[in-house]
């Protein structure tokens, strides 16, 4: 089984930083596209941002220009780098996984992690 782990949430004033890690446990040599997504409550989950194993990256408008996603050489753990943070940034934030796998990397699965929480005072 695949398991995400997030780490890194917490409180911060806003215009403050904080930086994400989702690390998981099994990574393959085919396509791999590592995202982050967040939920405020009472609200839909929305995507932050991707990540692929060719580094190819997307952002939502939203946070474009103060997060920024990454991936370290093992390609099994992804990073988002939170800068200039604002109030409307507080929700919990999930690591999700889309991995190709098999001898023909036909094979598909999603894996998401429990979520780390961030909280960011005016």
């Amino acid at each position: 089984q695949v398991q995400l782990v997030e780490s890194g949430g917490g409180s911060v004033q806003a215009g403050g930083s904080l930086r994400l890690s989702c690390a998981a446990s099994a990574y393959t040599n085919c396509r791999n596209t590592m995202s982050w997504y967040r939920q405020a409550p009472g609200k839909e989950r929305e995507f932050v941002s991707t990540i692929d194993s060719d580094g190819s990256t997307n952002y939502a408008d939203s946070v474009k220009g103060r997060f920024t996603i990454s991936q370290d050489n093992r390609k099994n753990t992804v990073s988002l780098q939170m800068n200039s943070l604002k109030s409307e940034d507080t929700a919990m934030y999930y690591c999700k996984a889309d991995l190709r796998y098999g001898a023909s990397c036909g094979m598909a699965l999603d894996a998401w992690g429990q979520g780390t929480l961030v909280t960011v005072s005016s």
